[in-house]
């Protein structure tokens, strides 16, 4: 199984066995510091804290964990320039699978500018990104994140996260890939399966998004035992539990 969206960086080492354990291979961690950040020195020492340091952690335990860094829409600033210098670096080195989590929180025009400029290195080094929705003002927000994204990058490219029946569909026409976001206040196992009944399991990923916020490590695990218990073909579950992410990030 393969988690697709985690902040290892808000977790113990305990939450790295427990999902090893219940048959959690590989998972994504993202790039998200949930204070206030000064000054860019302060965001790149966190996104090379997630690289350097909480790989090591996590492979301590089992946990093969794959790298996402960007800038988050609540961490965006004004001078952010050494930061997009460093993603290239990452990308050229395949240190990262993707940029991520980026996308817009409050539309602020910080935000904004942000978002497209990730968008413009993506489609520059043909990098996957994941898009963070948020939970308040979730269908406007996710109105102006399509507006943009077709102007700087192809929408194959990247991830819609944190879907959920509000705005399944907005998105299930277009050709991005989904994020269903098994995390208490988003979305339940129950709901997650809805989803995947009604709209098939080819353009969806499956994650916890484990943070600093209630979370549970193994909601991926608990889904998938879910889709066994009720029937679902292998070819299905499959899918969702890691064929769609090794594909879609070339995991190796």
């Amino acid at each position: 199984m393969i988690d697709t969206h985690i902040h290892a960086d808000a977790r113990s080492g305990e939450d790295f066995k427990e999902m090893y354990l219940a048959g959690i291979d590989s998972a994504i961690t993202c790039s998200y510091y949930p204070y206030k950040i000064d000054s860019e020195i302060i965001l790149l020492n966190h996104l090379n804290r997630i690289l350097e340091y909480d790989t090591k952690r996590a492979s301590q335990y089992g946990l093969d964990l794959k790298v996402a860094l960007g800038i988050h829409p609540t961490n965006a600033l004004e001078n952010v320039e050494l930061i997009y210098d460093e993603l290239y670096k990452w990308i050229d080195a395949k240190q990262i699978v993707a940029i991520g989590e980026i996308g817009l929180e409050d539309l602020t025009d910080a935000e904004i500018d942000v978002f497209k400029k990730q968008l413009d290195i993506a489609d520059e080094t043909n990098s996957k990104v994941i898009i963070h929705t948020p939970r308040k003002n979730k269908l406007e927000v996710l109105k102006v994140i399509m507006d943009i994204v077709p102007e700087h990058l192809d929408e194959k490219q990247a991830i819609i996260d944190h879907i959920n029946d509000d705005i399944i569909g907005e998105v299930i026409d277009k050709n991005y890939m989904l994020g269903l976001t098994v995390q208490p206040q988003k979305l339940d196992v129950s709901g997650a399966i809805g989803i995947l009944d009604e709209f098939g399991f080819d353009k969806f990923l499956l994650n916890s998004d484990m943070s600093n916020k209630p979370s549970d490590p193994l909601s991926v695990p608990k889904t998938i035992r879910e889709l066994t218990r009720l029937g679902y073909k292998n070819s299905q579950i499959e899918k969702i539990s890691h064929k769609n992410a090794k594909e879609y990030f070339d995991i190796r």
